[in-house]
């Protein structure tokens, strides 16, 4: 059977190229998710700066909820300091140090923020030197990295690692301006640079514990009052007492039974509640240490996955789609050999295995060069994600076996399901009819076929009113998917509706229409099959770039006006190099000339459990941080409620959120904070801007703590709109060092696609990538289809038609092709696009660029033409004799 199947794959060489491009495209595309997913689920961070400790314990920065996949905790949590001394007892233990990090900003000559690898965490205390990697790669030495000077002696000095000095232009000695925990500027003499990449700045020991609160002392710092503004005054730190993490340098050989040991002590102190209100302390070595080190690179890791999951699906249908078209085409074309086959005596199981044993070795041999560059296509989709800020630059992907083999499943049942699909009808017919039958098409198209097609795009009719009930991303994501099972709904329903569009046409042409138009007609309503397999194909890739594109951009449009309509601020002030505002600046922004209303605005991440179809759902969302003085510099559309109440453990959340969960004003929900401390605030107010500003805002008092620096983002400042504010602001920030001040509306649609948000160059990539996909087997199928009519141009020929009508009939044939492919895929696209539209808009059209229906229409039409005339022009310069002597 095997032989069998190659030999008829020699003589169909034009044909299974079409396969052959299907199956490579198909292989890159599903490779390349799948090493997202595997390096989403496996890639691991280098510990970084810590890569000398042996072991690291840290509050736990993973919530785990079975059966979902684990979500990544960005901020920091904390460890008792106490558990130091403690650790530090056991056997095989040399070294046992507590780490804390704290946002820390140098100021060059100029006042400007030197660059550091995290501004939020660059400060560290002095011990946690020891728990630096040294010269060699293993960290094994224990007298750590090179070291040029002494050690921080006294509240003054400062060590700092190689690249911050090269970038500050300084060496031990040298005098230069600190911001640390958003303390005001101050003079601190570099004692020592450290050759250790990362370091950051590093403080004497009890300095450091100073800074950052952890001295067991008050702290003066905002606290949300009347919506008058913060209050400032001494408080107890809640972080007094702890360190961030606890790093363990081991004896050689011992670092197994030690983590064993500390993780025994770990059960005896921790509590055996099932949900605890704080995170769980965990240990980790080896490669998990990185995790630890890094919690908010490491929840970028999570991004991975989403992509994954998010392109998965568009991607197998696609793929699908493709290929099911790909091999209805090349086995099309081998139906007359099929057919005697039949006469002869093979079996309709035979039949099949032989269709399925011809696919099955076309697409062996597309599938290994596939794989191959669906690694590099992950590899460059990753340089993107980093480029863009998406993704941190020291998470690699995760090369491993999985993606490939994944994909061989995938493809192998897919090339199987489709060539026994395609060669069904053959096989199952009488030999007489099926030989009768191999140069013609059934008269009438299958009614199941028909019926199913029909159902498919009343499926997807429903499914698009899904943006008219959640304005989110999401939602928003129905589209695209509605739009791709409408095309599949009209690809099997196409036969029959191409068959009757073509008869009243053909009813309805002149009486003095000319030759080639009468006989492209009559082609279009003898072979509506394979008109409708080469028109869905078309339509297919209009429909995926007018809702994919559209979504995306309708979706950046509906954020973009929530956000510019409710922005009331004018100027935003922030400090990105000094890892957060610092303290005192809200104070003397109020008392600026100009100024009528400012309040501080942060972001974190917040975790929401609740019920859906009676299982518990955990979902990570990004949330706002807000002040009672909110509502003077932003205006949420509150529905219900009152973000001037945002005070204790209060939060407000958006109104689609609130209709699906029950968390109405008054109720209270249950919530895990960006470290993984849960919490149980009251809603306090509803709005319905959600899209722009997130799901959840929380109030100050309650979250404040639990993000890693503790410090304001940004400051949201409302004016008298006059020069002189603007002015006065851009004054106070030049006397501030590290302040920056910019428009309130940041949203980056204005100044074009170069300041677009990473998102939207993720879906652009995307987009092209899977268009181009599309595009190149469309062409490629098309060819494929045109150059099996060498037999019927021939016969033309030869009952006195000459190339020049043959041609003529041939580009009107490519026009009725084309008309119809964009006719189907606007028609298709034209519901989900319109309630898409209604939901976000609050209008029946969407929102995208003017030129890309031009665009689209000329790619379809230049496809069309292309496509059928050159193939044409090859097959003309055959004689009509060779040709039907040689026919396939």
């Amino acid at each position: 059977m095997l032989h069998l199947a190659v030999q008829m794959a020699r003589h169909r060489i034009s044909a299974l190229l079409a396969v052959v491009c299907a199956v490579l495209g198909g292989a890159a595309l599903i490779t390349g998710t799948g090493v997202l997913a595997e390096s989403g689920l496996r890639s691991q961070l280098p510990p970084g700066r810590l890569g000398g400790a042996d072991i690291l314990v840290s509050a736990d920065q993973t919530f785990r909820h079975s059966p979902d996949l684990p979500i990544a905790l960005p901020e920091r949590g904390t460890v008792p300091a106490a558990l130091v001394e403690r650790l530090a007892q056991l056997p095989g233990v040399t070294a046992a140090v507590g780490d804390i990090s704290f946002p820390v900003g140098l100021l060059d000559a100029r006042g400007r923020a030197v660059p550091v690898e995290d501004p939020g965490t660059a400060g560290h205390n002095w011990s946690s030197f020891r728990l630096f990697a040294g010269p060699d790669s293993a960290g094994r030495d224990s007298a750590g990295p090179d070291i040029k000077g002494e050690k921080p002696a006294g509240s003054g000095e400062i060590a700092v690692d190689s690249a911050v000095a090269a970038a500050a232009g300084v060496r031990p000695g040298s005098e230069v301006r600190v911001v640390a925990a958003g303390r005001p500027a101050a003079e601190y003499r570099v004692s020592a640079v450290i050759d250790a990449p990362g370091a950051g700045v590093l403080f004497a020991d009890r300095t450091a514990a100073d800074l950052a609160g952890r001295d067991g002392g008050s702290r003066s710092g905002p606290k949300s009052g009347s919506k008058s503004g913060p209050k400032s005054g001494p408080r107890a730190d809640p972080r007094s007492g702890t360190v961030d993490l606890i790093g363990l340098r081991t004896e050689p050989g011992a670092t197994a039974a030690v983590a064993t040991a500390v993780r025994a002590e770990l059960r005896d102190i921790q509590p055996r509640a099932a949900e605890p209100p704080t995170p769980r302390l965990v240990v980790a070595t080896g490669t998990g240490r990185g995790d630890i080190a890094a919690p908010d690179a490491a929840a970028a890791r999570s991004l991975l996955i989403l992509l994954a999951s998010s392109l998965a699906g568009i991607i197998l249908l696609i793929t699908g789609f493709v290929m099911a078209g790909a091999l209805g085409v090349a086995i099309a074309g081998q139906r007359r050999e099929l057919a005697l086959m039949r006469a002869v005596g093979a079996t309709p199981k035979q039949i099949r295995r032989l269709a399925a044993a011809q696919a099955t070795v076309i697409a062996a041999v597309a599938l290994v060069p596939g794989i191959l560059l669906g690694y590099l296509l992950a590899g460059q989709f990753r340089r993107l994600l980093v480029d863009r800020g998406v993704l941190p630059e020291a998470l690699p992907l995760t090369v491993g076996p999985l993606p490939a083999l994944a994909t061989i499943l995938l493809l192998a049942l897919a090339v199987q399901l489709s060539a026994r699909g395609a060669a069904w009808r053959t096989s199952r017919m009488p030999a007489t009819e099926a030989v009768a039958e191999s140069r013609s098409e059934p008269r009438h198209p299958s009614r199941l076929r028909t019926r199913a097609g029909l159902l498919l795009i009343v499926a997807a009719t429903t499914l698009s009113v899904v943006p008219l009930l959640s304005r989110t991303a999401l939602g928003a994501t129905t589209t695209s998917l509605a739009g791709i099972v409408a095309a599949i709904g009209l690809a099997l329903a196409g036969p029959a509706l191409i068959g009757r569009v073509s008869d009243t046409l053909a009813r309805r042409l002149p009486r003095g229409a000319s030759p080639a138009t009468w006989l492209a007609m009559s082609n279009v309503r003898g072979y509506a099959i394979r008109i409708a397999g080469v028109v869905s194909t078309l339509a297919m890739a209009v429909v995926f770039t007018l809702t994919y594109t559209l979504a995306q951009s309708t979706v950046l449009t509906a954020t973009t006006n929530d956000v510019r309509t409710g922005t009331l601020a004018q100027e935003r002030l922030s400090a990105p190099g000094l890892g957060g505002v610092p303290e005192g600046t809200l104070a003397a922004v109020r008392d600026t000339p100009g100024v009528r209303e400012a309040a501080p605005v942060t972001s974190t991440t917040v975790l929401w459990p609740y019920k859906q179809l009676g299982d518990t759902v955990v979902e990570s969302a990004a949330a706002m941080i807000l002040t009672p003085a909110a509502p003077d510099v932003l205006d949420l559309d509150v529905r219900s409620g009152s973000l001037a109440r945002l005070t204790g453990d209060t939060v407000a959340v958006a109104s689609d959120v609130a209709a699906s969960r029950g968390a109405t004003v008054g109720r209270r929900v249950d919530l895990i904070l960006g470290d993984g401390t849960r919490v149980t605030p009251r809603v306090v107010a509803v709005y319905h801007r959600g899209l722009g500003f997130g799901p959840v805002v929380l109030s100050r008092d309650l979250a404040m703590d639990h993000t890693t620096t503790r410090l304001d983002q940004s400051i949201l400042v409302r004016t008298d709109t006059t020069a002189t504010a603007h002015a006065n602001l851009t004054a106070l920030a030049a006397t501030r060092p590290g302040l920056s001040l910019a428009p309130a509306d940041t949203t980056g649609t204005g100044g074009g696609l170069s300041d677009a948000p990473p998102e939207v160059w993720i879906n652009l990539a995307t987009i092209v990538v899977l268009l181009g996909y599309l595009l190149l087997s469309i062409a490629n199928k098309l060819t494929a289809t045109t150059a099996q009519r060498r037999t019927e141009i021939a016969t033309l020929r030869l009952n006195g038609t000459t190339p020049r009508q043959i041609r003529a009939m041939m580009r009107r044939e490519a026009a009725l092709i084309a008309t119809a492919a964009l006719t189907a895929g606007l028609a298709v696209s034209a519901i989900p696009l319109a309630l898409l539209g209604i939901g976000f808009l609050d209008r029946p059209w969407p929102a995208g660029p003017p030129w890309l229906l031009p665009a689209v229409a000329l790619t379809i039409v230049s496809i069309a033409f292309l496509t059928i005339e050159l193939p044409t022009r090859r097959a003309l310069r055959t004689s009509p004799a060779d040709a039907l002597a040689h026919r396939e």
